[in-house]
């Protein structure tokens, strides 16, 4: 076999990894051909080409599947992972080798004395590999086909499926189409699927962390927008009306770091809210101040209800406009001291969500006029979801712009569900397993329940909160106008899920890098191990 020891999969990694598959790029496109162009050498995939595909998504994209069948056994375990990897700006004048490990690796080992401490500490006691995508995550897809070469020679006691998706980084648009694929093929070849297993690299979860770990479940991520929409001035006039940048600093203080959003559960906690996104929507320079400004934050939760996060994103929303107006009174005042007779408007901030915005709209301009806009708008779009999202939030308060100045609270894609299989016995009985096999080798692997990197583990396994997706869905522009889920199809496809991962550091970093020792000599029989105790237990 050719893909068994660390030579070969070291040479596998960088093969894949030479394919720079950014999330929306035309490699991206091409890249499962690659891969299919490998599987089908074997001579398993010779006499069964209809076990390798390509499945095509609504914009050109590609995911792959492999299936290696045991007779007439349906046991089949799915392994998951995503081939597209984010840009590499980040590697400055290292730009043109971020792709390319063996230059890149010899280069960070040559000028070690310049890297950042951590990394030279890595170095002096580990071998690594650098390049864009090596551990996040063509390390585990390389892990995963060197399971199906295990698979052809009989390794297992069930079917394997190898899943291989695109655009995990921005929207998991090929997860959501591979849910149709699966359900496809459970029907056409008799599977029945007892579980999936993914193979995201482990997440340091503090620096210089030396643990391993393993996961039962995924976190969850919305992305709550705010459009701050103001009253336009001359800026010789300030106080005649309210800049949105003003807005959206305030929004930026009540929600950055907030604590009382992080969730703590069995030692593992939440990160607070980030800012993703802060800008005003002004095209061009003039001396009128900006009429809106938009802002978005990455919001993670493990067991917290839709629901509630949104009334707590609504409640920091109405604590920011308290504390715009009380800045504008107290400025203003300061600004026209002695002179009492200059009246100043009223600029009390309303606070709205995107459907409470929309419903209004309707009711003074009808459902066809807004529908007739918003379906231009989609006609003419040229931007991404975030700013295509953006830009429909500004249509509908547009209509209602007497009510400025005003914050909106809507959500734009990407949305992951939190997700969780640490209470089924059937995940605590491999994991215990594959535990206790490591520790065979010398290697303490820790549980953590919450993959925190995000994965589509969210969309196909069984749900840790309980709520319903309205709260989402009903403010969410974009739904039903490019981007679709529902309850019924995060249920539809629900199975047990596992994340068993290579060993790296700095994902998404120009420091990105992989270890090789375990991920390459010691993973692979502890992959093997999980794979076979999910298919007989």
């Amino acid at each position: 076999m050719k893909w068994q020891t660390k030579v070969a999969l070291k040479e596998l990694v960088t093969t894949l990894v030479e394919y720079p598959s950014i999330t929306g790029s035309p490699d991206e496109v091409a890249f499962p051909e690659h891969v299919k162009s490998l599987l089908d050498e074997f001579p398993y995939f010779k006499d069964h080409p209809e076990y390798v595909q390509t499945h095509p998504l609504k914009d050109g994209r590609q995911l792959l599947t492999a299936l290696v069948k045991r007779g007439e056994e349906k046991k089949t375990v799915i392994l998951l992972s995503h081939f597209d990897v984010v840009g590499v700006e980040d590697y400055g004048t290292l730009e043109k080798v971020a792709f390319h490990p063996r230059e890149l690796t010899k280069e960070m080992y040559e000028t070690k004395e310049t890297l950042p401490p951590q990394v030279q500490q890595d170095l002096a006691k580990g071998d690594w590999l650098f390049g864009r995508g090596a551990m996040d995550m063509k390390s585990g897809l390389a892990l995963h086909l060197s399971m199906v070469e295990r698979a052809i020679e009989g390794a297992f006691d069930g079917n394997i499926l190898l899943l291989t998706v695109p655009d995990e980084e921005v929207n998991s648009l090929g997860m959501l189409t591979a849910l149709d694929v699966l359900k496809q093929l459970k029907q056409e070849e008799g599977l029945s699927y007892t579980a999936c297993l993914n193979g995201e690299p482990m997440f340091s979860q503090y620096p210089g962390d030396p643990n391993y770990y393993v996961y039962s479940g995924s976190i969850g991520k919305l992305l709550p927008g705010f459009l701050s929409y103001g009253k336009e001035t001359h800026v010789g006039e300030p106080f005649a009306g309210l800049n949105p940048n003003l807005m959206v600093g305030y929004l930026a203080e009540e929600l950055e770091l907030n604590e009382t959003f992080v969730e703590h559960r069995d030692g593992e906690s939440t990160p607070p809210p980030v800012s993703l996104m802060q800008r005003d929507l002004k095209v061009e320079y003039s001396v009128q101040t900006p009429q809106a400004a938009v802002s978005m934050y990455n919001v993670m939760y493990m067991r917290q209800s839709l629901t509630e996060i949104n009334n707590k994103l609504r409640k920091a929303a109405e604590r920011a406009s308290l504390k715009i107006k009380a800045h504008y009174e107290q400025k203003a005042s300061a600004f026209l001291s002695g002179r009492p007779e200059l009246k100043l408007p009223n600029m009390s901030v309303r606070v709205y969500t995107y459907d409470e915005l929309y419903q209004e709209a309707v009711e003074r301009h009808g459902d066809f006029e807004v529908e007739r806009r918003q379906n231009l708008l989609m006609s003419l779009r040229e931007g991404g979801d975030r700013d295509f999202s953006t830009q429909l939030v500004y249509e509908v308060a547009s209509l209602c712009k007497d009510l400025a100045p005003m914050i909106v609270l809507f959500y734009s894609p990407p949305f992951y569900p939190s997700v969780s299989s640490k209470d089924d016995p059937y995940i605590r009985g491999t994991l215990q397993h594959v535990m206790e096999r490591a520790e065979q080798e010398g290697i303490t692997l820790k549980e953590i329940e919450y993959f925190s990197g995000l994965s589509d583990l969210s969309f196909i396994g069984p749900a840790s909160s309980p709520s319903s997706l309205d709260a989402l869905l009903h403010n969410m522009p974009l739904s039903g106008k490019g981007f679709s889920l529902s309850e019924e199809l995060l249920q539809a496809f629900q199975m047990p899920i596992l994340n068993v991962g290579p060993h790296g550091k700095d994902a998404h970093q120009w420091t990105e890098r992989l270890e090789m020792d375990y991920s390459f000599t010691v993973l692979p029989n502890l992959v093997s191990e999980t794979i076979q105790k999910l298919l007989v237990s």
